[in-house]
C-alpha cells in the first residue's frame, strides 16, 4: 500500500488522559492510539512468558478451523490464543487493566448488563507477512442487523516496535460509519505506528488490516477485544480458561471471562448464564461451583 499519499490521521492520547475524552474520540473516529498503555516491566515479563509457547512453532505450518482462516492469517504469522489460560502476566496485569475497563464502561456498558472478554491473541508477523484484507472484527456476528451501537471494543497492543515497514496495523478512521461494502482509498488509510506498550483502541466496526512486513524483523502485537455480555464470544473462554483455574481468580477476572450472570431484569429483560437460577460468581464464592 502506498501510505505516502495518505492524509488519514489517528488521534493520540496518553494512558493517563481523561477516559471520557478517549471514548468520545473513539466513538467519533472509530480509532485512537493510547500511548504507554503497558509499562516496560509488564511488557518484558509478558514477552518472556510467551516466548516459550512460540519457540516450538517456528518450523511448524499452522492450520486453522478452515481454509479461509488459514489463508487470512497466512504462513508467515504465528498465533497464541487463549491467553487467559496460558499467561499469569496477562491475567494479572492486562485482562482487567483499568484503562481498558474504563473504555469498556463507556463504549459497551450502555448496551449491556455486563461485558466480557471476546478474544485475546498474540500475533508474531514474520518477515514476508503479506498485508491482510481490510475487515471489521464485529463481522463475527453476521446475522445481527445494524443496531446503531458498538458490539465490540478492541485494541492492538504493540509488544515490540510497530512501524510501517514491519507491518504496523492499517486502520481507516471514520469507516465505522460507512456502508458495509465501501472500499477504502489509499488517502483514507492510516498506519498505526507505535512504540512498545502503546495501543490502538478501535471499535469492532472499524476497518483495519495487518500491514505487510518488508523487514527482516518480526512484528509482535496483542489483539485484545471485549464485547457485549449477551453475545457469544470468538474465543471459547470457558475452555481456554477452565473452571479449575477460574476458581482461583479474583471475582472481576471471573466476571470478565464470561462466568458472570448477564442480568437484564432492570431493563425489563431476562437473564443469561445462570446455574440453578443463581449467579455463577456467587456459587463459586460459596464453594458450590
Amino acid at each position: 500500500m502506498n501510505t505516502e499519499i495518505s492524509s488519514a490521521q489517528i488521534a493520540r492520547f496518553h494512558a493517563h488522559d481523561n477516559p471520557d475524552a478517549i471514548a468520545a474520540r473513539m466513538l467519533a473516529d472509530g480509532v485512537v492510539i493510547v500511548r504507554a498503555m503497558l509499562d516496560r516491566a509488564t511488557l518484558d515479563a509478558f514477552n518472556a512468558e510467551i516466548d516459550g509457547y512460540f519457540a516450538g512453532e517456528d518450523d511448524v505450518a499452522r492450520s486453522y478451523m478452515n481454509g479461509t482462516v488459514t489463508q487470512f492469517f497466512g504462513p508467515q504469522t504465528r498465533h497464541l490464543a487463549g491467553l487467559a489460560g496460558k499467561s499469569a502476566v496477562f491475567r494479572r496485569d492486562v485482562l482487567c487493566h483499568p484503562v481498558l475497563m474504563a473504555q469498556c464502561e463507556r463504549i459497551l456498558r450502555p448496551h449491556c448488563a455486563t461485558y466480557q472478554l471476546n478474544f485475546a491473541d498474540v500475533m508474531d508477523r514474520w518477515p514476508g507477512a503479506a498485508q491482510q484484507i481490510f475487515h471489521r472484527d464485529d463481522g463475527i456476528w453476521p446475522y445481527l442487523p445494524p443496531l446503531g451501537f458498538p458490539l465490540e471494543f478492541a485494541t492492538m497492543i504493540a509488544l515490540g516496535p510497530f512501524t510501517a515497514e514491519r507491518g504496523a496495523t492499517l486502520i481507516v478512521p471514520g469507516s465505522h460509519r460507512w456502508e458495509k461494502d465501501r472500499v477504502p482509498q489509499p488517502h483514507e488509510i492510516a498506519v498505526a505506528e507505535m512504540e512498545p506498550g502503546d495501543a490502538a483502541f478501535y471499535l469492532g466496526s472499524t476497518l483495519h488490516a495487518g500491514g505487510e512486513n518488508t523487514t527482516d524483523q518480526r512484528r509482535r502485537g496483542m489483539h485484545l477485544s471485549y464485547c457485549l455480555g449477551w453475545l457469544r464470544t470468538e474465543d471459547n473462554n470457558y475452555l481456554t480458561a477452565p473452571i479449575d483455574l477460574v476458581r482461583t481468580l479474583p471475582r472481576d477476572q471471573q466476571a470478565i471471562l464470561g462466568y458472570a450472570l448477564h442480568d437484564g431484569i432492570e431493563v425489563n429483560g431476562g437473564f443469561l448464564g445462570a446455574v440453578d437460577w443463581r449467579n455463577p460468581l456467587d456459587l463459586m464464592a460459596e464453594g458450590r461451583l
